[in-house]
């Protein structure tokens, strides 16, 4: 091995790193204010359909991103038992979008982003009731500030609405349970699929699951919105924006995965969600509360500490 260490990044390797995280922090934060704004203040009151649309955008966007632009290789689908799990997958993915959209409709971005903090808590849950894989006693401590935050939050939140909280606890739950089956169903070599490949192959398969929900649920939801775009024709331009959006939440979550670390993603995820609380109080002037501030930030603290008893305890195992 040489004696040289890395040499450090130039100048245009970290304007390009962080011209990746602001793209990653604006998209994440502009497609939640803008389903916030949508679902909420304009009254598009139809989250099932908003998230298909959604879901048809990852769709082609992901097929020209692969297919045309190669951004990735082409992987593929090995054999039926694949397909199952990856439709497998899209349930719960479906499951969690729709539920977290429709916890906007009754809940300020700034509440629904301190409950979605606790993923780590479902996280830890899941992986524990279904590998039986224990972490280290700290790293369970930790949690405790997670939910306690949250909790703190909950109380102090002007604008509580148990039916949007139960949704989004709902939706921060199927995230972490993704997460979780994704890691056990995917598991094997011959498996194995980068993020971009595998919202390739779930999108389609989500369309084609939220499609008859829309249907049954939102009923006349496109003779709806037609009737919408005769009066405002900006309804159109918002659900096409939003939902190329959508997908780069996506395609900037895997950029910056591929070039920066783990640690570095964990923490400007992190920070990301109070980005996101204080630019939506500043836009929607939803009220607050100290209590509530003070909860949430109680969660971060709890997510932060996580974050380092997890990378502590690998160290220590490796």
């Amino acid at each position: 091995m040489s004696g040289k260490g890395a040499s450090p990044p130039t100048l245009s390797g970290k304007m390009f790193t962080i011209g990746l995280v602001s793209s990653w922090y604006a998209s994440n934060i502009g497609v939640l204010l803008l389903n916030k704004y949508l679902l909420s203040n304009y009254g598009f009151k139809y989250p099932i359909f908003l998230t298909m649309c959604h879901m048809t955008a990852c769709a082609l966007l992901s097929y020209v991103a692969i297919a045309w632009l190669r951004l990735v290789p082409m992987q593929s689908m090995r054999s039926r038992m694949q397909f199952l799990k990856i439709s497998a997958l899209s349930l719960v993915f479906c499951g969690s979008v729709v539920s977290g959209n429709v916890s906007l409709r009754y809940l300020p971005v700034s509440f629904n982003q301190a409950i979605g903090a606790t993923t780590p808590f479902f996280t830890a849950l899941f992986a524990y009731s279904m590998t039986v894989r224990r972490e280290a006693w700290l790293t369970y401590v930790t949690l405790i500030p997670v939910v306690t935050g949250v909790i703190f939050a909950s109380g102090g939140e002007p604008s509580f609405h148990l039916f949007g909280f139960i949704m989004c606890i709902g939706a921060t739950a199927a995230r972490a349970f993704k997460t979780v089956l994704q890691g056990l169903l995917l598991s094997s070599e011959g498996e194995k699929l980068n993020s971009m490949n595998l919202l390739l192959f779930m999108s389609p398969i989500a369309v084609v699951l939220l499609l008859p929900a829309t249907i049954i649920m939102e009923e006349n939801v496109v003779g709806i919105t037609r009737s919408l775009a005769k009066e405002d024709i900006k309804i159109i331009w918002y659900l096409l924006f939003n939902s190329t959006l959508a997908y780069f939440v996506n395609l900037t979550n895997f950029l910056v995965t591929k070039h920066t670390s783990a640690l570095t993603l964990q923490v400007l995820g992190n920070a990301k969600g109070a980005v996101a609380v204080v630019v939506s109080i500043l836009i929607f002037r939803n009220p607050v509360s100290v209590t509530g501030m003070l909860g949430y930030s109680l969660t971060v603290v709890g997510v932060v500490l996580y974050s380092e008893a997890k990378k502590r305890f690998k160290t220590q195992a490796s």
